[in-house]
C-alpha cells in the first residue's frame, strides 16, 4: 500500500472517529441542558406561585381565590411568540396545589382535585422540607410525553401548609432542541469537511516531496543528471541530503573505475605505438627518411595522448556536475555562427561549402562556453565525415517550448551496427580520407553538454544519405 494513501486512511479515521464522538456527545449533551434551564426556570416559578398560593390556602379559599383566578386568566390567554424563528403558540405551564397531606387542593387540570398526590416524588420530598421535582410521562411507553414537574413548598411562617407543583411537558422545548442539533451537526460535518480539505493538503504536500525525492533516486539510478528536490520538512530534507551524499560517493567510486578503465584501454594503442618507434629509432642503422617517420608517428601519438588527456578532463569535469553554475540568456544563432566562423579554416583544407539558416530569438539558458563546445563537436564531426567539396548545413529553429539546433553532411552515415554507440565514451569509426579513429569523447562531451542544460543530442542518419546530428534545448 502507497504511504500517501496509509496516510490518507490514518488522518482520516482519526479525524473520523473524533469527530464522530465529539459531534455524538456535543449533540447528546444538548436534551440535558436544556432540561436543566428547563428546570431552573420552573424552580424560580414554583417558589413564586407558592407565595402567591399562601394567603389563599390560609385563608381556606384555595379555588376561588387570587391564584386560581389569575391561573384561569392564564390558561385562557392566546400567545404568538417568535424565538429566533420558532413561534409558540400555546401557554404550557400545569399548576396543582396540594395540603399539608399531600391531597389536591387545587389544579388547573380538574380531575386531579381531591387525589393522594402524597406519593409522589415531588410532594413527598417538598412536604419533608427537601427538593421536590419529578419527571414522569403521561402515556406510559411514550418518551414525548415526559413531563417536568418541580414543587415548591407553601409555608405559613416555617410551617409547610401545602405544595405547589408547576409541570412542564419536554415536548414544549423540543424544537429548541432539534434545532441546536442540527446546528450542532451542520457546523460539526464543516469543520470535518475543512479539516479533511486540510488533511488532503497535507497527504498532497507530504507525498508530493516523497514522489520528488523518489524521482530524483531513480534518476541517479538510472544514471541521469538529477538535482536534489529541496523541502522544508526536515526529515525529508535530511533524506535527501543522505540519498545525495551517497550518490556522490557511488558515483565517484564507480566513476573513478569506469574512468581508469576507459583512460587505460585508450591509451595503450598510442603507448604501444610510441613504444615500438622508439625501440626502432635506437637501432643506428636506420635510415634517415625511416627515422623521420617513426619521430612524426611519435609526435602523432604524443598528440593524440595529450587530446584524449584534454577531453577526458573535460568530460569528467562535465559528468561530475548535476546543474549549471552560472546560467545566462544567450543568444544560440550567435554562438553556432561564432563557432561556424571558427571552423572555415578546416571547411577550406577539404573544399567543404556550409550554409546556415536560423529563426528570430533564439535564446536558451546556459553557459556559453558549454554550449560552444557541444556546436563545434558536432561540426568537426560533420567536417571530418563529409566527402571533399561536399556541402554542411546548419539550422536552427524553435517552437513554444525547445530550441534544436540541426548539422547535416553528405558524409556515408552511420552503420548499422554503430548507431546505438555513438555517443559512448571512446567509441570512434574510422575517418572516411585517413582510416583513423578520433578520441571517441567529442559526441559523449556534446551528450553531456546538452543534458546538463535540460536537452538532448542525437545522430542518425538521412534518408537521401549522409547524417545527422542535433542538439536540442529549452526555449528561454
Amino acid at each position: 500500500m502507497r504511504i500517501s494513501l496509509q496516510i490518507a486512511i490514518g488522518y482520516f479515521l482519526t479525524v473520523g472517529l473524533a469527530a464522530y464522538f465529539v459531534l455524538n456527545i456535543f449533540s447528546e449533551q444538548v436534551k440535558p441542558g436544556v432540561s436543566e434551564a428547563m428546570e431552573d426556570t420552573l424552580v424560580d416559578t414554583a417558589n413564586l406561585l407558592a407565595e402567591l398560593a399562601a394567603k389563599d390556602i390560609k385563608a381556606g379559599r384555595i379555588v376561588g381565590g387570587g391564584l386560581a383566578s389569575a391561573l384561569q386568566a392564564y390558561s385562557g390567554r392566546e400567545v404568538d411568540a417568535a424565538i429566533r424563528g420558532i413561534h409558540k403558540r400555546s401557554l404550557d405551564y400545569r399548576v396543582y396545589v396540594t395540603d399539608a397531606q399531600g391531597i389536591v387542593v387545587y389544579s388547573t387540570e380538574p380531575g386531579q382535585i381531591g387525589r393522594d398526590f402524597s406519593s409522589w416524588r415531588d410532594v413527598y420530598l417538598t412536604l419533608r422540607g427537601q427538593y421536590g421535582a419529578r419527571s414522569s410521562k403521561d402515556a406510559p411507553g411514550d418518551a414525548n410525553s415526559s413531563v417536568m414537574h418541580v414543587a415548591a413548598p407553601v409555608r405559613d411562617g416555617q410551617r409547610i401548609i401545602g405544595v405547589l407543583t408547576v409541570a412542564k411537558p419536554y415536548v414544549t422545548v423540543q424544537p429548541f432542541v432539534e434545532r441546536s442539533q442540527a446546528a450542532i451537526r451542520k457546523r460539526g460535518f464543516l469543520l470535518l469537511g475543512i479539516t479533511a480539505l486540510i488533511g488532503v493538503v497535507f497527504t498532497w504536500h507530504l507525498t508530493r516531496a516523497i514522489r520528488r525525492l523518489r524521482r530524483y533516486a531513480q534518476s541517479v539510478t538510472e544514471g541521469h543528471k538529477a538535482t536534489r528536490p529541496a523541502t522544508r520538512a526536515a526529515e525529508l530534507d535530511e533524506l535527501g541530503r543522505a540519498l545525495e551524499s551517497m550518490r556522490e560517493k557511488l558515483e565517484g567510486k564507480n566513476y573513478v573505475e569506469s574512468y581508469i578503465h576507459n583512460l587505460t584501454h585508450e591509451l595503450k594503442s598510442p603507448l604501444a605505438a610510441i613504444r615500438g618507434a622508439a625501440e626502432l629509432l635506437e637501432e643506428n642503422s636506420m635510415p634517415v627518411d625511416e627515422r623521420r617517420l617513426f619521430l612524426a608517428n611519435i609526435r602523432e601519438q604524443s598528440e593524440r595522448l595529450r587530446e584524449i588527456a584534454d577531453k577526458m578532463l573535460q568530460l569528467a569535469q562535465l559528468e561530475q556536475r548535476q546543474s549549471l553554475e552560472q546560467p545566462s540568456l544567450i543568444d544560440l544563432a550567435e554562438l553556432t555562427r561564432q563557432a561556424v566562423t571558427a571552423a572555415q579554416p578546416r571547411l577550406q583544407n577539404r573544399s567543404l561549402a556550409i550554409t546556415m539558416t536560423a529563426s528570430n530569438d533564439i535564446r536558451v539558458k546556459g553557459e556559453s562556453f558549454l554550449l560552444r563546445q557541444a556546436i563545434e563537436n558536432l561540426l568537426d564531426n560533420a567536417i571530418q565525415f563529409s566527402p571533399r567539396q561536399g556541402k554542411i548545413a546548419v539550422d536552427l529553429s524553435r517552437n513554444e517550448t525547445t530550441v534544436r539546433l540541426e548539422i547535416r553532411d553528405q558524409g556515408s552515415g552511420i552503420p548499422d551496427y554503430a548507431t546505438s554507440r555513438v555517443f559512448e565514451r571512446f567509441f570512434s569509426l574510422p575517418r572516411p580520407d585517413t582510416g583513423r579513429k578520433s578520441t571517441g569523447l567529442g559526441l559523449a562531451l556534446a551528450r553531456e553538454v546538452a543534458e546538463l542544460h535540460g536537452g538532448s543530442a542525437g545522430l542518425g542518419n538521412l534518408s537521401q544519405g549522409g547524417a545527422l546530428a542535433w542538439l536540442e534545448f529549452p526555449a528561454a
